[in-house]
């Protein structure tokens, strides 16, 4: 085995065994506070599908990508390479969706009492099941042209224009097709950025005057911040790593569907990048959203 597939395996195997570890802990965590009778927050909902879609992630990329970069590469047939890409586009745009809607609900959350968004914080229990339900529905929807364009290696080298991801093989569309693929997806993906955007710009301008405002209070009597200010710290972190690490996935799967053939290390680097952001993810909630973790310290 070459050296370098070698050490793109141990870096797969050790950033997906890291992400299931973490995403499996926060469930978990999310179980426990279940059982033990502790009051749910109203966003807890999203970051139980979020934590789930990583863990989907994990499973259908990273698992693949760890065999193939220790030189397996035909152990999965048609059906299974359309199954693997299908769920993984889901649970893609299902992990997009959801951080949007987090950033959305904490922007809400922490916004002072007023008509604008009365409503909203008032039905926000009964706003977020349904949005997260949508969400995954949409994406089901949008990614049902997926199953058609992959293929197994075998089928694969009936196929003049494609792309090899070393395990499985994606043909690619007509232009105009691949133009109206880009087109559908894309747009759904440009609305989540924004929304992202739009909430942590807000969040950033509360915590600003907020702070401007108790800020001789907060020295004197309340020295730490409050549970809201940390989870919007939280989540801005969380929004600003998933924009950068989306960013750079994007632009390196945009690089790697113009080219013909196998085009291994830029397949490697883009996984290596796609997947950096559910296995960072449960770290940085697990603090903030559970309780039983700082029971567990305890314990």
């Amino acid at each position: 085995m070459i050296s370098t597939d070698l050490a793109m395996g141990i870096i797969f195997l050790s950033q997906t065994a890291l992400g299931m570890m973490g995403n499996s802990a926060l469930l978990c965590c999310f179980i426990i506070n279940k059982f033990s009778g502790i009051r749910a927050r109203p966003t807890d909902l999203i970051v139980k599908h979020l934590t789930c879609a990583n863990f989907m992630v994990l499973i259908c990329k990273g698992i693949p990508q760890t065999m193939a970069a220790f030189g397996w590469t035909y152990f999965l047939d048609t059906i299974e390479c359309k199954l693997v890409f299908y769920f993984h586009r889901i649970a893609r745009g299902v992990s997009l969706g959801s951080t949007a809607l987090l950033s959305f609900f904490q922007a809400i959350m922490i916004t002072p009492s007023n008509a604008k968004y009365k409503y909203i914080k008032v039905r926000a229990n009964d706003i977020i099941g349904p949005s997260v339900s949508m969400c995954w529905s949409l994406q089901m929807m949008l990614n049902g042209f997926i199953p058609v364009l992959v293929t197994d290696l075998g089928d694969g080298k009936n196929v003049t224009d494609f792309g090899d991801f070393l395990y499985c093989v994606v043909t690619k569309p007509q232009n105009l097709t691949y133009a109206l693929y880009v087109i559908l997806l894309g747009s759904s993906d440009v609305i989540c950025l924004a929304l992202m955007i739009w909430a942590s710009v807000s969040m950033v301008l509360i915590l600003l005057k907020h702070k401007q405002r108790v800020q001789y209070m907060h020295r004197v009597l309340c020295p730490k911040s409050s549970p809201e200010t940390r989870a919007t710290q939280t989540i801005l972190v969380l929004v600003s790593s998933f924009v950068f690490f989306y960013t750079t996935s994007g632009m390196l799967t945009m690089c790697l569907t113009s080219v013909n053939g196998i085009t291994k290390w830029l397949v490697n680097v883009s996984v290596a990048t796609a997947a950096c952001f559910p296995a960072l993810c449960p770290f940085l909630l697990i603090r903030h959203y559970t309780s039983v973790s700082m029971l567990c310290c305890t314990c």
